[in-house]
Formats: C-alpha cells, structure tokens, sequence
C-alpha cells in the first residue's frame, strides 16, 4: 500500500501506534518505518503520533537520527501523549502523568537533537553532557507533528511551531483549524517557533475513505467495516468497564458519514464531499485512512486506486 502510495503522488504515509488493542497491529512505528524506507524512495513517512509517555528520550532521540538517515530525510516527527488511559497504563504509566511527561519529553528530544551535549534537570529524567553524537540529516531537527483532539491541542501546535492533523465532524473541525491559523499568527515571535523547521504550516484533517464503483457498494461494505473498526476502537474501554473516549470518535456509522467524518461512495460521491469539506474547513491537506475495519487488501487497495485516478486530480 505505501508503496502504491508513493507511485500515486501521495506526500506522506502516516502510521498511527497504538498497544495491546486490535486498532493498530503496528505498535513499533520504527520497525514499521524503516521497512517503508527501504521500499519507497520519494514519499515522507512519519509516526502520528510517537506516544511519548512510552518512550525513553535517548533512545528515541537516536533512533529518529538514524530514520532520519535511513530515509535520506523523509522523517516527519508526529508526538503526542496518548488518548487511551489503558495503552499507556500496560506500560506502568500514570494517565494523569502523561501531560508533564510529554511535555518534559518533547523539550528533552528538540534539546537532543539540536546540540551537541546533552544536559536537563527535571521531574523525569536528569541528564548531565550526555554527548550527542548523532545528528538528523534534516537540520535543525525534522518536522514535528501533532493529533489535536481539542483546542487547547490546536493552541498547543500552533505556538510550539508543529504541524497540525485533527479528527471530528466538519463543524467542529473547522473551529479547530481557524483557532490553529489565529494562535499562529500571534505566536510568531516566540523561541519555538523562530527556531521551528515548520515555516508554512500544514493544517491536515483525517477522514475515513472507501471508494466503490458504486455509492451503493461502497455504503454496503464501509458499513460494516466501520462497526468492526470502532468495535477495535473501543475494546480496552469495555474490558475495563469504562465508557470510552468521545468528541472525535463517533460510535454510528450513518452520523461519521452524515458529519463528514466517513467520506463513502462512488468516485464523485467522494469527490464532491471533499470539495464541500474543504471549502467550510479551509484546510490544506487531507489524511485519507483506506485501511480500516474488515475491509479486504484488495478492497482497501480499489478504493485507493479509484481515489487516486478519479478524485485526487480534482482536489
């Protein structure tokens, strides 16, 4: 699939990490990542997002440098702290800790990757010229990404110079990509947006994507599929008996698709509901997610293929 992806014109290829749930069976985005650099030769691969909270901080700054070089510069650097309490929580981390921790973090990794001694005193991790003897191939450091599932997600990337990719009906995304575009504007004289590599930001948003030769076809298979995928969403919050997450994830089918969360039909189906998403969005790069639910490869592979010949030139 990246490999299509590529050949397609596609710009980046995306992995999600996720643990000990069926929603992501890739939960090293690493190992996954250097097999797609040894395939691909154009397209940018990135994690979106590394959950920081999981990761120690050297090692995750050396292991960004060698994708970074292994990719020849492809590396887009997508963080975040996690959303589900249980992924985190197998790995003895505290939910409520996983804000200060991702923060810490975030600073430890621009820190280490923009100098050549590496010193820091703080909550989590104390470090004394620690020397840094890998570099990025991208300079100062490659791209960082963030999943912002609220506004103060969207503040949070826009001052700290990150590109942005959201979830969410059409409405609400919408507010979220215009508070996104105003915060960066009055944080451009900030420290971490001087020295950001982000300089025209990339303002993405997420859909769910099936493409058949039919809208009936489509609406058939994507039905299913979607109560399949959201069951996989859910399954860590109902062994633990909790309620799950809510705002971006919507439990219905025909309420995804009647938000605009689920983009399904025939190739002009799609296509006129992507130009109406991007005019009230006013976004500047869709994620299109063709692998979910039960969907078969080589269904998930005819959606891309439709998607790509009938709807990208388009766009």
């Amino acid at each position: 699939m990246v490999a299509a992806a590529e050949k397609a014109g596609f710009y980046a290829y995306h992995i999600a990490e996720h643990h000990m749930t069926p929603l992501g069976m890739a939960p090293s985005p690493n190992l996954f990542m250097t097999a797609m650099a040894r395939e691909t030769s154009r397209i940018r691969i990135g994690p979106l997002v590394y959950l920081l909270p999981l990761y120690h901080p050297l090692r995750l700054i050396e292991e960004i440098c060698m994708l970074d070089h292994l990719s020849n510069g492809r590396l887009d650097v997508g963080v975040g702290r996690g959303i589900s309490p249980y992924e985190v929580g197998c790995y003895g981390v505290e939910p409520d800790e996983t804000r200060p921790i991702f923060e810490e973090t975030l600073d430890l990794l621009i820190k280490g990757l923009t100098t050549e001694k590496l010193s820091h005193s703080g909550k989590y991790h104390q470090y004394s010229d620690i020397p840094m003897e890998l570099w990025p191939l991208q300079r100062p450091y490659p791209p960082l990404w963030y999943g912002a599932a609220n506004e103060s997600g969207a503040q949070f990337s826009a001052r700290n110079g990150m590109n942005l990719v959201t979830l969410g009906g059409t409405e609400r995304v919408a507010g979220l990509v215009a508070q996104y575009g105003r915060i960066w504007e009055e944080s451009a004289g900030s420290e971490r947006r001087q020295d950001s590599p982000v300089k025209d930001p990339i303002i993405g948003v997420g859909r769910h994507v099936f493409i058949a030769e039919t809208d009936e076809e489509a609406e058939r298979h994507a039905r299913a599929a979607y109560g399949h995928w959201y069951d996989s969403l859910v399954k860590l919050w109902l062994v633990h008996d909790a309620k799950p997450v809510t705002g971006m994830v919507i439990d219905s089918y025909d309420e995804a698709r009647r938000i605009g969360v689920a983009v399904v039909g025939s190739p002009a189906t799609v296509l006129a509901d992507f130009q109406a998403q991007i005019a009230e969005i006013k976004m500047n790069y869709l994620v299109c997610q063709f692998s979910w639910g039960n969907f078969t490869h080589a269904q998930e592979m005819n959606s891309m293929a439709l998607f790509t010949a009938e709807v990208m030139p388009h766009l």
